[in-house]
């Protein structure tokens, strides 16, 4: 895992997209230049069943048009079934030793609230570590409290070779602070399936 693959790093599922449809603001956010894509669909009217895998098959083929990794949120199994790119978990989810065997080479990645879970994840072999909530978020509705962009700091610090990836609250005026911190890239669900000017915002991401 690259740092750079980190740069603009999206997550969508349909119930985050409202008047459009998701796969058409996936699709935008592709051509737009998001480096990486975590398919993430839970919540208050998400899809089930057989629309769930169809939809993620969906978004994996865009993924491979736009030669973008596609990383599936917590389900290890639709990850192994897909074979997809990788696999991404929070601290409630499955081990990540369990994970790893189960994945085998495909892409890790462990979110981390603290400098010893991101030891932890590290341990336990993670491509990439997500830090966060930096801000609060509305998009997920058990978010922990807010970490800071101290942490960021830290993390880099101490672990400059691991990538990394800030993710919460994280908007277009906040980005341009979060990078400072030399934290390898943003993660994003509102800033994008919220915005009306997709381009101008992966673009203002990246900065």
């Amino acid at each position: 895992m690259k740092h750079e693959q980190l740069a603009v790093y999206f997550i969508m599922g349909t119930q985050n997209v409202k008047n459009r449809q998701a796969l058409e603001v996936l699709e935008e956010a592709l051509q737009a230049g998001v480096t990486i894509f975590q398919f993430r669909e839970k919540g208050d009217g998400a899809l089930k069943g057989p629309d769930y895998e169809q939809f993620a098959r969906e978004c994996q083929a865009l993924c491979k048009t736009y030669q973008v990794p596609f990383i599936v949120n917590d389900d290890v199994d639709l990850a192994v079934a897909l074979q997809a790119d990788g696999v991404h978990i929070g601290q409630d989810d499955e081990k990540a030793r369990k994970v790893r065997e189960k994945i085998g080479k495909g892409i890790l990645g462990i979110s981390a609230h603290s400098l010893e879970e991101v030891k932890e994840a590290v341990r336990h072999g993670a491509d990439y570590v997500g830090i966060g909530p930096v801000f609060p978020t509305k998009s997920k509705a058990d978010a922990k409290s807010p970490v800071g962009t101290e942490l960021l700091e830290q993390v880099v610090a101490n672990f400059p070779d691991l990538p990394a990836v800030a993710i919460g609250g994280i908007t277009e005026e906040r980005a341009s602070a979060v990078l400072q911190t030399g934290i390898g890239g943003v993660a994003v669900i509102s800033a994008i399936c919220e915005s009306p000017y997709i381009q101008a915002t992966v673009k203002q991401l990246k900065r």
